[in-house]
């Protein structure tokens, strides 16, 4: 399903998650291979039709059944038979869904390792102007947002600012670190509200000379939760020019950082890397 909102504010693209190959269909009916004529010959053709009948039915229920849990599955994998085995690569995968499966803090190392961040098309780097370790999710918001991050736990925030490769948008993006999967999914639901009610907003973080946009101007933002964390991305005009609600490049520049940065490289790298859920069906966006 798919990040965004103008600050104070942003609209969400929904991150569809794929559903799983279509099951298999049930073997056919086995037939007698002889059937007596005469006056029992209707009946029994009726009472065979009915058992066709039947058993059809009951194989288009159980098929049904099967791509309804298929597509609950938050990963859009096949569900594994009982008992199964698991592959090499999920026996190897860390569990995001809290902390106490997921210890290690974040760092603006593993979060922006290099000073060109580069997404999946291997051709569009953003330059990484600053980035910040907080133990203060508070710093990262205003108002009744980040009251809301520390009420719910959140113990830590990993943001940088980027400047996008035409140069004409600046951006912080960054992950909170929250308790669990359902705390940042209160988290992910109630920020929409906030935002909508202008009771407070993401922080932009200036990074120097001609950043300053970050912290005045009117912007857009995007969010949206994989395992215990939030991800999120505020978006400006270097001009200090209005984001239109309209936009293309800056929900390109949204879901480039929280798409396919923060969630599929970042927290695909730490969930493979030893304990993790995936993305939620959600990424919300605001004007």
């Amino acid at each position: 399903m798919s990040p965004t909102r103008s600050e104070p504010g942003t609209p969400a693209p929904q991150t569809q998650v794929p559903a799983g190959p279509e099951p298999a269909g049930a073997p056919r009916p086995r037939w007698p291979r002889n059937t007596r004529l005469g006056g029992g010959r209707l009946w029994q053709a009726l009472v065979g039709g009915a058992a066709v009948l039947v058993l059809l039915a009951l194989c288009g229920l159980g098929t049904a059944a099967l791509v309804m849990e298929r597509s609950d599955n938050p990963q859009g994998t096949p569900t594994q038979p009982t008992g199964a085995a698991p592959s090499p690569s999920q026996s190897d995968r860390h569990e995001l869904d809290s902390r106490d499966s997921d210890q290690a803090p974040l760092t603006a190392k593993e979060v922006f390792p290099t000073k060109k961040l580069t997404v999946a098309d291997g051709q569009t780097s953003y330059s990484v102007l600053k980035t910040q370790s907080s133990g203060s999710c508070a710093v990262a918001a205003t108002d009744e947002v980040a009251d809301l991050l520390v009420r719910l736990g959140c113990n830590q925030v990993v943001r940088a600012t980027l400047r996008s490769p035409d140069g004409a948008y600046l951006l912080t993006a960054g992950l909170f670190n929250l308790t669990d999967v359902a705390t940042a999914q209160r988290v992910r639901d109630r920020v929409r509200e906030l935002l909508d009610e202008r009771q407070g907003r993401f922080r932009g973080m200036a990074a120097g000379t001609d950043t300053e946009a970050l912290t005045t101007a009117p912007s857009r933002v995007g969010w949206q939760t994989r395992g215990h964390y939030l991800a999120y991305c505020v978006v400006v005009r270097a001009d200090g020019e209005s984001v239109g609600s309209g936009d293309p490049k800056a929900r390109e520049i949204l879901v480039d950082l929280i798409e396919l940065h923060l969630s599929k490289a970042v927290l695909e790298r730490r969930a493979t890397g030893g304990s993790a859920s995936q993305p939620t069906p959600d990424v919300a966006e605001r004007d």
